[in-house]
This record gives C-alpha cells, sequence and structure tokens, in this order.
C-alpha cells in the first residue's frame, strides 16, 4: 500500500503515519521525491483499508500498489533513483563506466587495468576476487588476496571497486573494500544473501537471473529493498536461449522496459551478454541509445592469457577506441560518458 502525503506535510504529520503503520505490525518505507513524500507499507500477511489511513491529516490518497514488486516500483517512487558512489551518480545524466577483468589473477594485471581503464574514462574498476564458475576445475579467485589487491588499486587510483560476493557470510569482509557489491546471475535468488546485502549499507549491483524473468529480477530486487538497503542497480547482462552464436542473449527491450517499471537505474554488461570482444561496442552503443545508465565492460592487458572469459574481454587499446565511439552516441541522446 502507498500513502502519498501532501505536499506541505509536516514531520509531525509523517511521524503520525510511521507510529500507526508499526502499530498495525506493518513495514514503512519513507521516499522524499521532488515534489511528493510517501510512505510504502511491507505487508505482514494481514489487510488494511486504505480508508484507515484517508483521516489522518497530511494525507492526500492511499492506494493498493498493483504490481507484486513493490518498493522497486515506480507506483512507489515516480522519481528515479541515483545511486551515488564516492562522487559518482549512477542513474543521473552521465553514462557511468565500470571496466576491468573478470577475475583478479594478480597485483600487476590489475594495477595495469585499474591505470588504464581510468585513463580512457573510466570511473569504477570492476574485477572479481571471489569467482563462482560453472566447473569447479576452473579458476576461482584469488580470494582474500584478491581483494587485498583490489584495496591497493584503489588507493593508487581513486577508483571505486566492484566486486562479487557470493554468500552472506562473506559481505562484511568484501564491504570492506568494495564500494559496490555485486550479485553475480547465479546469485540472484540466493535470498539468504539477497538479505544480507540489504542489510549491509552499501551500493549493491544486482545481475539478472540467466533465465529469469523481468519480473523475478525486480522481486529479487525487492529483497534487498525490503530489508532497507534501497541502493541498487539493476543489471542486464543477457538470457540463456536456443542461440549459440552468442553466449547469451542480450534483452535489450529489458532497458527502457525496466525504467519504465521501476526508479531503479540500469546498467549493461556487453561482454558476458555477447561472449565476443567484437560485439561489445555495437551491443554498448545499442543499450546507450536505449537508456542505459552503466556499463560493465571486461578489460584485461592481456586478453589472450585470462584465465576466465579472455575472448569478452578488450584489452585497453581497445578499451580506449571503445569510449572514443561511445561519446558520440552519448552525446546523441544527450547523456554524458
Amino acid at each position: 500500500m502507498i500513502i502519498v502525503m501532501k505536499s506541505n506535510v509536516s514531520k509531525e504529520e509523517i511521524s503520525k503515519i510511521l507510529k500507526e503503520v508499526k502499530k498495525l505490525g506493518f513495514k514503512s518505507h519513507l521516499s522524499k521525491g521532488e515534489e511528493k513524500t510517501i510512505v510504502g507499507l511491507v505487508g505482514n500477511g494481514r489487510a488494511v483499508s486504505p480508508d484507515h489511513f484517508r483521516p489522518f491529516s497530511g494525507v492526500e490518497d492511499v492506494f493498493r500498489v498493483s504490481k507484486p514488486f513493490k518498493l522497486a516500483s515506480r507506483e512507489f517512487k515516480p522519481d528515479k533513483s541515483i545511486i551515488r558512489v564516492n562522487g559518482v551518480s549512477v542513474g543521473g545524466e552521465d553514462i557511468i563506466i565500470m571496466a576491468g577483468p573478470c577475475a583478479v589473477e594478480s597485483r600487476e594485471q590489475i594495477l595495469e587495468t585499474a591505470l588504464k581503464v581510468k585513463e580512457a574514462g573510466a570511473t569504477i574498476l570492476r574485477g572479481g576476487a571471489f569467482k563462482p564458475r560453472s566447473s569447479p576445475y576452473s579458476f576461482q579467485g584469488m580470494k582474500e588476496k584478491g581483494l587485498e589487491i583490489l584495496a591497493e588499486a584503489k588507493e593508487k587510483t581513486g577508483l571505486s571497486i566492484v566486486t562479487e560476493v557470493i554468500a552472506p557470510e562473506q559481505v562484511p569482509l568484501v564491504g570492506e573494500v568494495a564500494d559496490i557489491l555485486q550479485i553475480g546471475t547465479r546469485n540472484m535468488q540466493n535470498y539468504a544473501l539477497l538479505e544480507a546485502v540489504g542489510k549491509y549499507n552499501k551500493p549493491v549491483l544486482l545481475k539478472r537471473g540467466m533465465m529469469a524473468t523481468l519480473e523475478e529480477f525486480l522481486m529479487a530486487a525487492e529483497y534487498i529493498l525490503s530489508n532497507g538497503n534501497s541502493n541498487i542497480i539493476l543489471c542486464e547482462r543477457g538470457i540463456r536461449t536456443f542461440e549459440t552464436y552468442t553466449r547469451n542473449t542480450l534483452d535489450l527491450a529489458a532497458v527502457p522496459l525496466l525504467k519504465e517499471l521501476s526508479h531503479l537505474p540500469v546498467c549493461v554488461d556487453p561482454s558476458h551478454a555477447t561472449g565476443s570482444r567484437s560485439l561489445i561496442t555495437p551491443v554498448s552503443k545499442a543499450a546507450v541509445a536505449a537508456g542505459v545508465d552503466a556499463l560493465l565492460v571486461e578489460v584485461h592487458p592481456h586478453p589472450e592469457k585470462a584465465l576466465s572469459d579472455g575472448a569478452q574481454s578488450l584489452n585497453p587499446e581497445e578499451f580506449c577506441k571503445f569510449m572514443e565511439e561511445l561519446r558520440p552516441v552519448a552525446e546523441a541522446v544527450k547523456r554524458g560518458i
């Protein structure tokens, strides 16, 4: 249920509503937009009539949210959310570029990549310290040592860090280094992990499950939101279909549709979506034209030697060219990079 407050509502009137929501056994979520203040009720299994709240002073309207994803919906928050990460705004005027290797392999590899992608215009460094892989025999990442290397790269370059967390008990450990906690496609419906990052005060990059519908995707975001963390970036990274020429099938329509359904910013991962470095630039241009807020791009100093995902990684020179080709497209849709 959504309680829309009047534009001139006082703090005391809002406080009375919040106390009443708590008294009824519901959780309340306060959203202050440019024009309206909204109180969202998250249910406890009980029913309450909208008429219960209408007599309260300061209340303009009360209605039920039609979507199953309540807090992620545009009904709850009509204004778009902007996620701020160390001075960088995801969901604002500029398209944010997150770039780096699939996995942390060595100190030299990360430092070289970090310096190169920053020089080309990226503001966030990606790199996996913990790597959940399809095969137990594949490289699983450098784990804690990888986090130490990412922390050093952050200190030396000033780049923010996005890296994956794969278990609830890892959240505080990874959160000491990461500025954005990534939930990978395999963990989109790991509800214990979603609840853990929901209770942790760091932005979350939530990747769509490889076989998830958009409603399932937004319901996964709802788990994080309902636990108190509203700083979520939705990441479309391709879904599994019958096509074999690409690693996955990029659902490009998901970009404008997610922005229509939800107030959360949207990112695209062209590397995992295609599995091919030759497709990264054209797919990214299309994503920018479709309204994406961020891109997550794999960059490796020597892709041919990469321990994971070398075929879908750009080298630093290719990344520079990628950025050059992307800027005119962004300008055409009145965005910056």
